[in-house]
């Protein structure tokens, strides 16, 4: 649950980034809901446009980027895997997690992972940069680009985004990003393992 609720960026929950994420997640959601339907995209009295897309698209795709990303280039270098006290997917389970810890909150690993190496302790220092960098930075941007729009007066091709509703497609597109996102990495790491100690219980 805390990898999964890391890989979702703290979108449930979480105090600060939590509740840029979700904004962030509102923009997609009215988005979509608007195209899927045919009504103006907007949110908060304000259009949705192009831009704002755009730049939302580089936030949420620069998290998984940051964190998948160095996850695999660890899984790929030589001297990483030294670090490792467990092989297969619980060695995989144990990268993933301090990357995707890095990128997403405070930077913990598990106590099977030697992190105190030249290489996890750069690359680790970078998905925290780029986890906070990357997607803080063009919701920055929304938010001054949607500032100097004029306000647009609801009207009957608007979208209203405070209801259950709205709400229930919200809560969907997150899970179905993260989920889209994140499943393969999960398969090849917790998944697995889960698996295997409940196989491992069967034949015991």
């Amino acid at each position: 649950t805390p990898l999964a609720m890391m890989m979702l960026n703290c979108v449930f929950g979480g105090d600060g980034v939590g509740l840029i994420n979700l904004i962030q997640y509102a923009i997609l959601t009215v988005f979509l809901a608007g195209m899927m339907i045919g009504r103006t995209p907007e949110f908060l009295g304000k259009k949705i446009e192009v831009r704002e897309i755009k730049l939302v698209m580089l936030s949420v795709l620069a998290h998984p980027a940051v964190m998948l990303g160095l996850t695999a280039l660890a899984v790929l270098w030589p001297d990483a895997t030294a670090s490792l006290n467990n092989r297969g997917p619980h060695g995989f389970s144990e990268i993933l997690y301090a990357y995707a810890s890095a990128t997403a909150n405070n930077g913990s690993a598990f106590a099977g992972l030697n992190a105190n190496t030249p290489f996890f302790n750069t690359t680790l220092g970078l998905a925290m940069m780029g986890g906070r960098y990357l997607t803080l930075l063009p919701l920055l941007a929304v938010a001054g680009s949607l500032a100097a729009k004029a306000t647009v007066p609801a009207g009957p091709g608007t979208f209203p985004t405070a209801t259950p509703l709205f709400m229930g497609l919200l809560v969907f597109v997150v899970l179905v990003v993260g989920g889209l996102t994140f499943l393969p990495s999960l398969a090849l790491g917790p998944v697995i393992e889960h698996l295997q100690m409940l196989i491992g219980q069967l034949y015991a």
